[in-house]
């Protein structure tokens, strides 16, 4: 019984977990299929509708290290309770705005605290969940993360056209009000995370450590391949592709599918080759994927189906190396946490950013830049991987 009660407790986490995260990415998912109509129920241009976006990433990058900072020095429960409230009321301010300009500014403060939930997540799992069970949480919450995107758009489109684009609004700012209620009146949760563990070593102390930022540049250039064709493909099927946004969702469900299923079978992969072993096999298999889209491109085979079989090995690779890589580079963080986390979510956006910035201003000759752009970061991925790490890190998950 106790087991049992113990089990359903953990369940109950790992949701509440996974709804804070997901909650942060709806706040951009869910009102993307609002974005293009802004313009004509708000005062501004196309453009500044895109900004409402683009705030919201430069808003959360922001936040990552503003809240990495706090959670090394204040108890993160507190941090997080607080970070759902402003968020729900910001959700909720943006439905009264009247341009585009003012929708920005709250998008911006938005996304600082949408962060906090993405920084804390990957501490409270590694907190409660020891080793093994840690990696498998990760992998089943990254599976979740992994389908939203594809997912909330679809919820948001009806409800742009059953009452409007102030509609996602209001979800998001409920969902975020709710999980805020639901956390204060958790007080088994709230002893648990309501302990100050203070790192006196800041970022620069993390950036120094060899092992952390193996893992951390690692993860980071092979997430940043992965999310860099997901970001390019779109305008490559539809461009020289010849091919319909209908391509890109096929795309997209193949290779969410194989990363969740790949993602779930971490603990397998991992007693199969161990867990540093699984890290470089998912990364050679992303590099694998990418250099294979330099063959097709390089052979100038415009082909759709081929586009869909290298994303599935990318996404392959990513799920059987994502979650035991992201782990692993928490615990190379030690004490630091929280810092750790903030760092690592940054260079993934960061390195993603820079990847597709690459690929823009070459997006209308099709595949080959792109392939190129990902191929150089899955290899330097791969690379990063050849330096030994200073102490076995198997220990850590056995």
């Amino acid at each position: 019984m106790n087991s049992e009660h113990t089990s359903d407790k953990h369940t109950f986490l790992i949701l509440l977990i996974a709804l804070g995260t997901l909650a942060g990415m709806g706040a951009t998912d869910l009102i993307l299929p609002a974005i293009p109509s802004l313009p004509d129920v708000l005062d501004g241009t196309p453009s500044q509708a895109q900004g409402v976006l683009a705030t919201y990433v430069l808003g959360a990058g922001i936040g990552l290290i503003i809240f990495g900072e706090l959670g090394a020095r204040f108890k993160i429960i507190h941090l997080l309770i607080l970070a759902l409230v402003f968020f729900s009321i910001l959700s909720l301010a943006a439905t009264f705005v009247t341009s585009l300009t003012q929708l920005s500014a709250i998008r911006f403060l938005q996304g600082i605290f949408a962060s906090a939930a993405a920084v804390y997540a990957p501490v409270m799992i590694k907190s409660v969940f020891a080793n093994e069970r840690a990696v498998i949480v990760i992998g089943r919450i990254s599976s979740l993360e992994a389908m939203a995107p594809a997912i909330a758009p679809i919820f948001g489109a009806i409800l742009l056209n059953s009452f409007g684009w102030r509609s996602s609004f209001y979800v998001i700012a409920v969902i975020g009000l709710l999980l805020s209620v639901t956390w204060m009146l958790q007080g088994a949760l709230k002893e648990k995370f309501g302990i100050i563990k203070p790192a006196q070593e800041g970022y620069a102390s993390l950036i120094k450590k060899p092992d952390f930022m193996r893992y951390l540049l690692s993860h980071a250039f092979t997430l940043g391949a992965l999310l860099t064709v997901v970001l390019s493909a779109p305008k490559i099927i539809t461009g020289s592709l010849n091919g319909e946004l209908y391509d890109f969702i096929v795309m997209q469900i193949l290779g969410i599918s194989l990363f969740v299923i790949a993602a779930n079978m971490t603990p397998v992969f991992n007693r199969w080759w161990g867990d540093e072993n699984s890290i470089v096999i998912g990364s050679v298999l992303t590099a694998v994927g990418c250099l294979a889209l330099l063959f097709v491109a390089y052979l100038q085979l415009r082909s759709i189906v081929l586009l869909w079989l290298c994303f599935m090995i990318i996404n392959l690779g990513v799920g059987i190396r994502g979650p035991v890589g992201f782990y692993k580079t928490l615990v190379a963080a030690g004490e630091n946490d929280s810092r750790g986390s903030a760092l690592l979510i940054l260079f993934i956006m960061l390195f993603t950013a820079i990847g597709t910035a690459t690929v823009a201003p070459f997006i209308n000759a099709g595949l080959m830049p792109l392939s190129v752009v990902v191929v150089s970061s899955s290899i330097l991925s791969v690379f990063i991987l050849l330096f030994p790490v200073s102490r076995p890190v198997k220990e850590n998950l056995d």
